[in-house]
């Protein structure tokens, strides 16, 4: 019943998942206990990583920058400078993996 509820219903919390267990079946489940039962099964919470939302505006500004680049060759490609790549802390770790 708990691998159900949580593979059709993502973005419940381990509170809610022990409510909704008491409510259907009558059990008296801890969420600290549904949380380990959950990672015994082998589902993870996971953070999702941010992402940068395309405006109207910049979609209009991209659309044909990438039609005019579509026939690059590789080492035309190779000399553009790609700064949303990767990030990198010189001095001090900010903790994300």
């Amino acid at each position: 019943m708990l691998k159900r509820t949580v593979r059709t219903s993502h973005q419940l919390s381990a509170e809610s998942i022990a409510k909704d267990l008491q409510t259907w079946c009558g059990l008296q489940m801890s969420p600290t206990t549904v949380c380990r039962e959950l990672h015994g099964m082998g589902f993870h919470g996971r953070a999702a990583a941010s992402k940068p939302y395309i405006t109207k505006c910049n979609g209009k500004h991209r659309m044909p920058w990438c039609k005019a680049c579509r026939h690059w060759t590789l080492e035309q490609g190779r000399r553009i400078l790609w700064s949303d790549q990767s990030c990198f802390s010189v001095w001090k770790s900010d903790g994300r993996v």
